[in-house]
């Protein structure tokens, strides 16, 4: 893949090859990530932030890793604070908006929304998750998190074990997750969800194709003996009414007494977050938070990292990082 000047729309556009570079390139930004090192590459660079559905780490995240190349953001967060509102189509919007940015991130309800903006866009685009569609960047930080954690126990890619919790039909995290694990080798994809929130089919039978096994149950219990256990909230803004997603919410819980039972000792704990910790929910159970396996917020920093890469990658800026960085001036703890 040439990513200069690139939209980062799916994961399907990227090889392995593709996936290697961008983790190659995460691997370099992490003195800047974590503030040993300043760079000022994008110093004149702006980020066009468009969120039009809530969103915390994905929005910040991205931001985050714009500013920390030396480029400023503008948001736009809601419907009500756009022109959107006001009946102007994505296409005006894009022609409008790519004038003021040099690469834009969106965030849209309606599957193929950022597509559609891309096309119109005069700047690269980066899709930030298309309702129950994809959220590419998500799922390349969560590969980036898995490899660094299985390497730290002497696993690779190949071979991988993964156990996927939760509302799989419509978590795009969990999508595009996926398609990105087709590109290794005999990989083992354990499917755990109430039977009318299953993975989509067709990803299902996108996995086998390519050699992969993939069980299908909706039993916690002797199913998450993997090397990775990823968990997923009940998409509750998918469903007609909250009362439907309450139908589902709270049915596969993990805790310490279960991870101890049902997990190896070094099963890897991720979820994409926000993890739903009402009681009615409790998806992750705060005793898990003491777990060495937790990565959870390891894997919300990985995110930074890979979005930097994306940013310096899709810009052009790769080998400039270094030669535009300085000393941290301010006080920052280990």
């Amino acid at each position: 893949m040439d990513f200069k000047g690139s939209h980062i729309l799916s994961i399907e556009q990227f090889e392995r090859a593709d996936i290697e570079r961008i983790f190659e390139v995460a691997d370099r930004m992490e003195p800047y990530a974590l503030r040993k090192r300043i760079t000022r590459v994008l110093d004149g660079a702006i980020l066009g932030n468009m969120f039009f559905e809530p969103s915390t780490r994905t929005r910040v995240s991205f931001g985050s890793a714009f500013n920390l190349l030396g480029g400023a953001v503008r948001e736009t967060t809601g419907f009500e604070s756009s022109a959107i509102a006001k009946g102007e189509s994505l296409y005006d919007t894009a022609r409008v908006l790519s004038g003021y940015s040099d690469v834009i991130c969106m965030r849209h309800p309606q599957a193929g929304s950022v597509a559609e903006f891309a096309a119109a866009s005069r700047v690269p685009v980066m899709n930030g998750g298309d309702g129950p569609n994809e959220h590419p960047t998500q799922a390349l930080l969560d590969l980036y998190t898995i490899r660094k954690e299985v390497a730290s126990k002497g696993r690779s890619m190949d071979e991988l074990r993964i156990a996927m919790i939760g509302d799989l039909k419509y978590g795009r995290t969990v999508h595009s997750l996926c398609k990105l694990l087709k590109v290794y080798n005999n990989v083992t994809v354990t499917l755990i969800s109430p039977r009318e929130l299953q993975m989509p089919e067709e990803l299902v039978e996108g996995l086998r194709e390519v050699g992969h096994q993939v069980v299908v149950t909706d039993q916690l219990e002797g199913s998450i003996n993997s090397d990775i256990v990823y968990s997923t909230r009940i998409q509750e803004e998918r469903f007609g009414s909250k009362e439907e997603a309450d139908l589902y919410r709270g049915k596969f819980r993990l805790n310490q007494q279960i991870y101890t039972k049902y997990c190896e000792p070094n099963t890897v704990i991720m979820h994409p977050l926000p993890r739903d910790s009402r009681a009615e929910a409790n998806e992750l159970d705060n005793d898990l938070n003491e777990n060495p396996n937790l990565a959870i917020f390891r894997q919300a920093d990985n995110g930074v990292l890979v979005r930097m890469a994306l940013f310096a990658l899709v810009l052009d800026v790769v080998d400039g990082v270094d030669k535009y960085s300085s000393d941290v001036n301010w006080y920052r703890p280990e």
